[in-house]
């Protein structure tokens, strides 16, 4: 038996049973890690000496560089907090730990969380298992990477606009974005304050609904954390689907969608007709504005959250003959090109003349996509359409045209605009052998919903296979 091979749900069992230790669970993960992180550099920091002197009794967690882990550096894959130590542990991670979790080690990602295929870190970039010429997706590329080459069983992303959900569909693995407030933002380094949420990245759906079930609930120490608990999540997972009304946004099946990610989403929702579900077409009549809305939003939100890198409080200090000059070199040392765009960005949407005509118009504009959802689950329980448009694309492909990397967040940034909880499920590989990933959006606080989908749909598939690295 090899550990790496496991579900999550597998080791956490025989953990129970005492047919396995965290320290065997470690010891396999990092001899999984010394084999392929070459290949992979899925990982900004790794220590295998640490994490089994703190091994719990359970099985251990990749955690995204942009979420607090005291003893851990805490980087968000930036040069401007490259030798950040936070003092604190995020919610979800001082969660993990009294659960008996050990950090199995901290993944890469876009720096700050900015950026659709992890080429943006300021370390390397990390590379999908599946083709190594190619990227995991962005931002939580670590993460997804991680669990889809075996070197971790679970990991935390993070998802502002897709960040989750992309490097899933990317990486053949499951990835969930949870309802707005359903699991704690304290500690996560802030992005878009509005727009951020911690999920799980696994390789079943199982296995995410037992890592919700880790991490969801109330914290007092987040001011926007929902006060209701929350349930087993594991409950949920039974493979009935008869009667539930599923929507097939046709506003997600429109130019620019590749023909192979087309047709095996269809065939996977037919999969799902076929268990009793009925399915019909609905129109998010906004979804054409989602896009321009998200990049004024997120990089507006950015902009404030970002003033605080100024080489006075904490990380990278840049010296200068005046305090200016002192700012000016901290933050053009500090951030790299993708972060700076969008700094840039957003202090424009929010300046002297031009915030009513960009911000406020965006911020309406999402309150429109939120109306288009609430109308749309009056009708439908649930919602089918492809994660991305395309499967992974190959690295240096993009990153001299930000437009059409944004574009790769087309069909994941009305969830977070809205609220939204939503699930990333791998459905297919296309003819080039590369995962195809179907997404699940639902109402609010419906992540039950979508995993009892989600776990249907996985049983009716069957199981989908590994990248072979």
């Amino acid at each position: 038996m090899q550990i790496h091979e496991l579900t999550l749900v597998e080791a956490t069992d025989m953990l129970e049973r005492g047919e396995l230790s965290a320290a065997e669970v470690i010891n396999g993960l990092y001899d999984r890690i010394e084999a392929v992180e070459e290949k992979i550099k899925a990982f900004l920091e790794i220590d295998r000496e640490r994490v089994l002197r703190e091994a719990g009794t359970q099985v251990p967690v990749a955690i995204k560089d942009n979420i607090c882990t005291r003893g851990w550096k805490t980087t968000c894959a930036s040069r401007m907090l490259a030798n950040f130590h936070p003092p604190y542990d995020a919610t979800v991670v001082a969660r993990l730990r009294r659960q008996g979790h050990a950090v199995l080690g901290k993944t890469n990602m876009d720096e700050f969380a900015m950026g659709s295929s992890t080429e943006y870190s300021a370390f390397y970039p990390t590379r999908n298992p599946w083709d190594t010429e190619r990227v995991p997706g962005g931002s939580s590329g670590g993460s997804a990477a991680a669990v889809a080459a075996g070197e971790a069983l679970v990991a935390l992303g993070s998802d502002t606009g897709g960040s989750i959900r992309l490097p899933a569909a990317f990486c053949g693995v499951v990835g969930l974005k949870p309802t707005y407030g359903r699991v704690s933002r304290f500690g996560l380094v802030a992005y878009a304050s509005s727009l951020d949420q911690i999920g799980p990245i696994t390789r079943t759906v199982a296995d995410c609904a037992l890592a919700l079930n880790w991490i969801a609930g109330h914290d007092p120490l987040d001011s926007t954390s929902l006060p209701e608990e929350a349930p087993d999540y594991r409950t949920f997972l039974r493979p009935d689907v008869k009667g539930l009304r599923v929507g097939l946004p046709r506003e997600y099946f429109g130019e620019g969608l590749d023909s192979e990610v087309r047709d095996a989403v269809l065939a996977a929702v037919r999969q799902l007709e076929a268990g009793g579900a009925k399915v019909e077409e609905v129109s998010l009549p906004h979804t054409e504005y989602a896009l321009a809305a998200y990049y004024l939003i997120a990089p507006a939100e950015a902009s404030s959250n970002l003033a605080r890198y100024d080489g006075v409080r904490y990380g990278l200090r840049a010296e200068g003959e005046d305090v200016v000059q002192l700012f000016s070199n901290t933050r053009s040392r500090g951030f790299g090109p993708e972060v700076k765009r969008r700094i840039m960005l957003g202090t424009y949407a929010l300046s002297a003349g031009y915030y009513d005509a960009y911000y406020l118009n965006a911020l309406r504009v999402r309150t429109l996509i939120r109306r288009d959802f609430d109308r749309v689950f009056e009708k439908v329980d649930v919602l089918a359409c492809p994660t991305s448009p395309t499967v992974a694309f190959r690295l240096g492909e993009k990153t001299d045209d930000p437009m059409q990397m944004y574009l790769s967040d087309i069909y994941t940034v009305t969830v977070n605009l809205a609220g939204l909880p939503a699930l990333s499920v791998p459905c297919a590989l296309n003819s080039e052998g590369l995962p195809i990933g179907l997404q699940l959006i639902g109402p609010p606080l419906a992540e039950g919903r979508l995993l009892q989908v989600g776990y249907a749909y996985e049983e009716a598939r069957g199981p989908f296979p590994r990248p072979r690295i």
